[in-house]
């Protein structure tokens, strides 16, 4: 006999809260969205959360929602001690705080000193518009070996966040364009398409991706997805489905816009597939930040465009200035290039797994 839906609903979040959909301090999805979500009653996922609540996942703070309280060890603490839960006003007066998941303040500060004795007034320079070539450089070796990307440096953009992109790519691609986006999804991405003048079509997700029948029946032109664990869902795409959405580009002659946020904290042995590593005719545009991997006050991300759309950027696009300091700049470049970057990822995915392995360590 199967087990009550409410604890089918409780071991999920709690599996989310755990490999970290959901990370200390943040705000569960209210009890109607979750429901209606689901397909569930209110006082079935009411149920859920009271248990989550009890054996202190989340808590519940008045007229707020839930909060998730579960911490691993990794917490990055400022001083002595582990850092408290943000209260909600604070959650709302500093948006996201430091996670479990931040690169260490001692290694930060002495990676921004080296920086600042080895590059002097250098750093008062302006930067390029793409962004400081030794980042960009730094990057494409690290998409080489760690997410089989293989591009130049001049593929490479960097900028202030991926909402900067989101709002780039519309003027890159076209307004005229449709936009194909999961359901549900990160609802700022919509926000900020619709923003920037074009259309939005919400495809919903089955269990391993966009529904093949929503995405065959779909107008869109352009396609957003974030194939590995898609917020709010946790939903990962399998293999079968990149491939699915990787043909349905090709075939359409449009283009996928490939959001890897939370890409580098996967489980796996090995990283799943990007979508631009499986598209050889360059249909991808990938993106990645490092708000996630290194912490949330770095608003630096970057973009990697296809051969196939490097003239019309450059057209487009080419005139924006870089929008993130070239200090931070510089201080990514010799975090990736120190290696320092990859050691921080691996020790926070290994810390994943044991939690995964053992939730009560």
């Amino acid at each position: 006999m199967s087990d009550p839906i409410y604890l089918e609903l409780y071991r999920e979040l709690r599996g989310a809260i755990i490999d970290g959909v959901f990370p200390y301090g943040t705000k569960l999805p209210s009890k109607r969205t979750l429901a209606l979500d689901r397909g569930l009653s209110l006082v079935t996922v009411a149920h859920a959360c009271e248990i989550l609540c009890d054996e202190g996942y989340i808590e519940a703070r008045e007229r707020s929602g839930y909060f998730v309280s579960y911490r691993s060890r990794e917490l990055f603490a400022v001083g002595e001690g582990a850092a408290s839960a943000p209260s909600a006003a604070a959650s709302a007066a500093a948006g996201v705080s430091a996670s479990r998941d931040s690169l260490s303040f001692p290694l930060f500060s002495r990676t921004v000193r080296r920086v600042l004795s080895q590059y002097g007034e250098t750093l008062l320079e302006r930067s390029p518009r793409d962004g400081c070539l030794p980042l960009r450089q730094a990057l494409a070796a690290y998409l080489a070996r760690s997410r089989g990307i293989r591009v130049d440096a001049e593929q490479i953009i960097i900028g202030a966040g991926a909402e900067h992109f989101y709002g780039l790519i519309v003027q890159l691609l076209g307004r005229e364009k449709r936009f194909g986006l999961e359901s549900p999804s990160y609802e700022r991405i919509r926000l900020v398409y619709e923003a920037s003048g074009a259309v939005c079509e919400l495809l919903p997700l089955g269990p391993d991706g966009i529904q093949s029948r929503a995405l065959k029946e779909s107008r869109a032109e352009a396609l957003h997805v974030t194939p590995y664990n898609s917020y709010p869902s946790g939903i990962t795409a399998s293999a079968s489905k990149r491939a699915e959405y990787v043909r349905w580009a090709a075939e359409r002659g449009a283009f996928i816009i490939e959001d890897d946020y939370d890409s580098e904290f996967t489980l796996s042995s090995k990283a799943e597939d990007t979508l631009f590593s499986l598209s050889p005719e360059g249909r991808v545009i990938y993106l990645n930040t490092f708000s996630r991997t290194v912490a949330p006050s770095l608003r630096a991300a970057y973009m990697v465009l296809p051969k196939s759309l490097m003239t019309q950027a450059r057209t487009r696009i080419g005139f924006y200035s870089c929008s993130v300091p070239v200090l931070e700049q510089y201080v990514l470049s010799e975090l990736l290039r120190s290696g320092d970057f990859e050691r921080h990822i691996n020790r926070i995915r290994r810390s994943l797994r044991r939690q995964k392995e053992d939730p009560a360590d």
